[in-house]
C-alpha cells in the first residue's frame, strides 16, 4: 500500500491533473482513491461529471485528514493526496506527514521555480517526522521548443530535490479529457501519447 501526495506552493501547476491521471493509471491494477484536499475542489468536480462507473472514487479531504488517509489504506491499494497550492496549509503539512511519495510539478516558469524553494524547505521539516518519504519534481506541461523549458531541468538541479527524467509536454488531451470526466487512457488515440508519458513517469515512481 502506497499513499502519493501531489504538493506544490503555486496554484496552475496541474497538480489535479496529474493526480487523477497518476491515480486512474494507478487504479488498474491496485484499488486507488484519491483524496481532494484542494478548497477549488477540481477533482471532485472532475469525478462529478464523469459517466463511467469505473473512475476512480474521489473523496473530499476531512478535518482529521490523517484519520481519514489511514482509514482509506484499510479499503484502497493506494491513495493519492491533491494538496493545496500552498506548503503552509494545514493539509499539506499533514500530507508530506503522512505519504510514502510526494510529486511536486513545476512549469518551466521563474515563478514556478522560485515557488518550489519553499516546497523544498517543507519537505525537509517533514522528513524530521516522515523519514521515508521519497520526494519527486516533476517538470509539467513543458514545450520542448522554448528556451524555458529547455532551461528548467538545468535550474531546478540547483534544488535538493530528484528530478523526474519523464517530463509532462503541454498536450490539449489532458484539459479535454479533465472537461469529460475522463483521464488520457480513456481517449483512444488521441490520448496515447499522453498516455505513454504518464507510463514512462509510473516507472520511475516505481523505483523511487
Amino acid at each position: 500500500m502506497s499513499v502519493f501526495a501531489i504538493a506544490g506552493n503555486k496554484g496552475g501547476a496541474g497538480k489535479t491533473t496529474l493526480s487523477i491521471n497518476l491515480a486512474s493509471r494507478f487504479n488498474r491494477d491496485s484499488p486507488t482513491a484519491l483524496v481532494d484536499a484542494d478548497p477549488q475542489g477540481s477533482s471532485l468536480q472532475w469525478r462529478a461529471i464523469s459517466t463511467n462507473d469505473d473512475t476512480i472514487p474521489v473523496f473530499r479531504a476531512e478535518n482529521d485528514l490523517h484519520q481519514q488517509i489511514d482509514n482509506l489504506q484499510r479499503t484502497f491499494g493506494h491513495v493519492f493526496i491533491d494538496c493545496p497550492p500552498s506548503v503552509h496549509a494545514p493539509q499539506t503539512d499533514v500530507a508530506l506527514k503522512s505519504c510514502h511519495i510526494v510529486l511536486i510539478p513545476v512549469q518551466p516558469s521563474p515563478m514556478d521555480l522560485w515557488a518550489t524553494v519553499h516546497i523544498e524547505r517543507a519537505i525537509e521539516g517533514s522528513l524530521e517526522v516522515n523519514p521515508s518519504l521519497k520526494p519527486m519534481m516533476v517538470i509539467n506541461q513543458a514545450e520542448a521548443r522554448t528556451t524555458m523549458s529547455k532551461l528548467v531541468r538545468e535550474a531546478l538541479q540547483q534544488i535538493d530535490l530528484l528530478v523526474a527524467d519523464t517530463a509532462i509536454t503541454r498536450r490539449a488531451v489532458y484539459r479535454h479529457s479533465i472537461l469529460h470526466g475522463k483521464n488520457v487512457f480513456e481517449m483512444g488515440s488521441l490520448g496515447r501519447i499522453a498516455s505513454e508519458e504518464m507510463e514512462q513517469l509510473i516507472k520511475e515512481i516505481k523505483l523511487l
